[in-house]
């Protein structure tokens, strides 16, 4: 390997690093898409004992090859990474008691965790929000808070941004991303490029600015954090060239929208995206930090940017210092990994967009990658989603506060106008056009309609600095889009309750709808009291405040303020003319340094929490927030292995586009659920159960959420019954927990039937938990997403990839019936086929192509984390 070393010299200083040409030859690195480049990179620095077959791939000499990833640094948001400490901790106790150190279980690289998930949108349109929404999450959350102080005191390489800073991938483009590393070793001092990985499934957002990242399961992520790589089988890189310049008025929201739909069409899932082209010069940063954050709407891995010119001033801008971006410059050009010729680059698939062609758009009502031109919304929505006509009572005189005249109760109400995300909340451009738009609306009189929950959610403190500076700010809360809070909110269901006036319409049949600035709109994700949502640019967010309705055509219809004057969409959308000049004025460079001074701080809330240091987390069996991981108890020394499944029983039969939420919620947690009646029962206050996501290091309270999904059909159950599961005794329960539970009893190993996209959505670790703890040791699917499949892995899940598609969706099942699934021989890597057979019925094949070794481990342990216990105690 030290033959692929040489020397950069810079400014007088002699850095090592490792030579892509050296390794590669200058004809292969010239027509490598870069995002490999910067693997291969890894790999020589990190794994080199597995380059060498990763480069006969790469020369066509072999046909399958694996990439073993190491990330320099890992970021998690609270909701995944409570979990992860929970498990940490609990691999300290497990470890402790099998006779091992339990101090071996620490990071091995950096773990940054933003607190960001937790926030919810109670207050809103008024000038004291975000203050009383972070007094509410503290008081929600004090218990989870206190646990991560006591991790941060007790983990090594372990820091936290506290609540009411930003949100995860916002904060990491603007403060912790580098455009270069350097690393001291025994030889000198070794440059190479930033990389990571992050527990959220829009860490992609980071390849905006030419850092190679991507999203991973939680439990995927804990071993990275213990020193696994991430191994994954060499992606195939599809090449997007870009030509041509976006329209006036055309948001980066527009081209993110345009793009999700076509690479959804063409299939990307497990893919690396690369954009290259003149037209890749015409998109600012923010623009492609917009565009790579939408990664996992289509199921990419990587939508990746290479280094420029853009990238480097942006680093500038953002405070880094200028030393460290002459030198990444000098690198990146030395390595051939500067976005510079690229017509040699041979990709696997090529598409192309011309930017000019990108129309104002939307999608909706349930899925990112159903994009809309504006101009088709309202015809879209009256044809394909508008309920039935239904007579409403006449209002009440509360409903009447909302509703003066009764004319305007019909479907389509909008209920919720958010600008919220990290997709689009800390986008410069975006947010500076909806300020502007909200000035000229308030100047001519316009307001939000009264039914209208408003809210804006920055991705970070920057975007305060810049919308006070410009006085934007200002104008935004006149129309009621106060600030409620630095976090994820809305876009990730933390929404808070519609308006009372607003839910009893939907208690008598209206339907409303939300529109957000957002990057998902699943079937309730946003409230569950709404079921259809349309994601947008902030400024039509704010449009749709103002007009009230999806239905109003805002191509054509007008806005009347309380004068009767009149406005079109055009009356107030501001020009490039008006926004470029604040982008210069408003975007400074000491924000971001003085931003960075107070990031780890937090505010007088975090301040006065305490904790103290200790090897084994002190468990508390009244905590109704914090238990011992039921997996992480009882775990045996040596490794169970991988064994053929007899006379399991399929627990649900279910169809496509089954997502994350779906199968474990992260919203509010109902006191008639049989979750809310647990926490009750043991206590707690029925009006302060907090929502799912914040209680998932209690395995309990996640068991009993796991597919309550009103959306959810188990097709063997009765039509009246849509979810219910059938028993050990062939007896139907309500609860699938509580119908599983019957199957545990009995030891009767179960199985999950699926159609396409099984596991879309959230990078959920408890989507796959709450499956193995439910008795699940198989699931079959026709397809699967990427980080959904790793995390069943990681659980010691079999994720079955079903072969004879044509005679699975003829199955009939009533839930009674004994399945086995057989090997046709012992598991390896590569392609494993298996001969299903259900009772009564033709058998038909399945197959699980395992990537890497790593994972094959994983499943002979069942699991990633007894895999990694069994590791440690085999340390001395």
């Amino acid at each position: 390997m030290q033959s692929y070393v040489r020397e950069l010299v810079h400014q007088e200083q002699s850095y090592l690093f490792y030579d892509l040409e050296s390794i590669l030859g200058q004809e292969t690195l010239e027509s490598l898409p870069f995002s490999l480049r910067l693997l291969v990179e890894n790999m020589a620095r990190k794994a080199p004992h597995a380059l060498d077959s990763f480069l006969d791939y790469l020369r066509g000499n072999t046909s399958e090859a694996e990439a073993m990833y190491y990330p320099n640094r890992l970021m998690f948001h609270d909701t995944t990474c409570l979990p992860a400490l929970a498990d940490f901790a609990g691999m300290r106790n497990m470890l402790s008691e099998l006779g091992g150190s339990p101090e071996l279980i620490n990071p091995a690289i950096e773990a940054v965790l933003v607190i960001d998930h937790s926030v919810i949108v109670e207050a809103f349109a008024n000038e004291n929000a975000l203050d009383l929404n972070l007094d509410s999450d503290y008081s929600k959350n004090r218990e989870r808070y206190e646990f991560i102080k006591w991790a941060q005191e007790s983990l090594d390489n372990f820091k936290v941004v506290p609540p009411g800073t930003g949100i995860i991938h916002q904060i990491n483009i603007e403060f912790l991303a580098q455009p270069i590393l350097t690393t001291q070793t025994d030889q000198g001092l070794l440059i190479h490029p930033d990389n990571m990985v992050a527990t959220d499934s829009h860490t992609p957002m980071i390849n905006g600015v030419g850092v190679l990242a991507w999203g991973v399961g939680g439990i995927e992520g804990q071993a990275a954090l213990l020193g696994e790589p991430i191994t994954l089988s060499l992606p195939k890189v599809v090449g997007v060239h870009l030509s041509g310049q976006l329209a006036p008025g055309m948001t980066a929201m527009d081209v993110a929208l345009t793009l999700a739909e076509r690479f959804r069409q063409h299939g990307v899932v497990g893919k690396f995206i690369e954009f290259y082209g003149p037209g890749v010069a015409q998109l600012d940063w923010a623009a492609r930090a917009t565009i790579s954050n939408m990664a996992p709407e289509y199921g990419a891995t990587v939508v990746y940017f290479p280094i420029d010119d853009e990238s480097l001033a942006f680093f500038k801008q953002s405070g880094r210092e200028q030393a460290d971006c002459t030198l990444a410059e000098h690198y990146f050009k030395t390595q051939k990994l500067w976005h510079a010729d690229d017509a040699k680059i041979r990709y696997d698939e090529e598409l192309a967009l011309d930017l000019s062609l990108v129309e104002p758009s939307v999608a909706g009502p349930h899925l990112p990658h159903e994009h809309l031109p504006l101009s088709q919304l309202a015809s879209s929505y009256q044809q394909n989603v508008q309920p039935a006509s239904i007579a409403v009572e006449h209002p009440s005189n509360r409903i009447n506060t909302c509703f003066s005249d009764a004319s305007d109760i019909e479907h389509g109400l909008v209920a919720i106008a958010a600008i919220t995300s990290c997709t689009n909340a800390g986008n410069p451009r975006e947010l500076i056009q909806a300020g502007l738009f909200a000035k000229k609306a308030a100047a001519m009189g316009l307001q939000q309609k009264p039914w209208v929950k408003t809210s804006f959610s920055p991705a970070s403190k920057v975007a305060r600095r810049y919308l006070k500076t410009s006085g934007l700010q200002q104008a935004l809360d006149q129309l009621g889009f106060h600030i409620t809070g630095f976090g994820c909110m809305t876009c990730i269901g933390n929404s808070g309750e519609v308006l009372p006036e607003v839910d009893g319409l939907i208690s008598q049949g209206v339907d409303c709808v939300g529109v957000l600035s957002g990057n998902r709109n699943f079937q309730g994700r946003v409230n569950p009291r709404i079921s259809n949502a349309y994601l947008m640019s902030p400024v039509m967010t704010i449009a749709y405040a103002l007009a009230g309705n999806i239905k109003a055509s805002l191509t054509e219809a007008s806005f009347i303020n309380e004068n009767g004057q009149t406005y079109s969409l055009m009356d107030l959308m501001p020009t490039d003319a008006e926004i470029e000049p604040l982008l210069q004025q408003c975007l400074s460079t000491d924000d971001y340094k003085d931003e960075l001074s107070h990031l780890w701080q937090g505010d007088h809330r975090w301040q006065a929490l305490e904790a103290d240091r200790s090897v084994l987390f002190p468990w508390q069996e009244r905590s109704n927030y914090l238990r011992r991981p039921a997996y992480l108890q009882a775990v045996p020394s040596k490794k169970p292995g991988i064994q053929a499944l007899h006379n399991a029983k399929v627990l649900l039969h279910l169809g496509d586009n089954i997502t994350t939420d779906h199968i474990s919620p992260a919203s509010s947690i109902p006191k008639d659920s049989l979750a809310g009646r647990y926490l009750i029962e043991r206590g707690e206050d029925p009006t302060k159960l907090n929502q799912f996501s914040t209680r998932r290091s209690n395995h309990e309270v996640m068991l009993r959420g796991a597919f309550t999904n009103q959306k959810l059909v188990n097709k063997q159950a009765l039509a009246n019954q849509k979810l219910a599961v059938v028993g050990a005794d062939g007896s139907l329960h309500t609860s699938v927990f509580e119908g599983a539970q019957t199957h545990i009893d009995n030891q009767q190993p179960l199985l999950i039937f699926a159609g396409r996209n099984f596991g879309s959505g959230s990078s959920r670790d408890w989507a796959a938990k709450s499956q193995a703890l439910l008795g699940v040791k198989a699931v079959l699917a026709i397809s699967f997403e990427r980080i959904h499949r790793s995390n069943l892995i990681g659980m010691g899940v079999l994720p079955l990839l079903v072969s004879d598609v044509e005679a699975y969706e003829q199955l009939s099942l009533t839930g009674t019936e004994n399945v086995s699934i057989d090997l046709d021989a012992p598991l390896a890597v590569g392609l494993n086929h298996f001969k299903v057979t259900v009772e009564d019925q033709a058998p038909f094949r399945a197959s699980l192509f395992i990537d890497s070794k790593q994972e094959l481990e994983y499943l002979e342990h069942q699991g990633i984390l007894p895999c990694m216990l069994r590791k440690k105690l085999e340390v001395k």
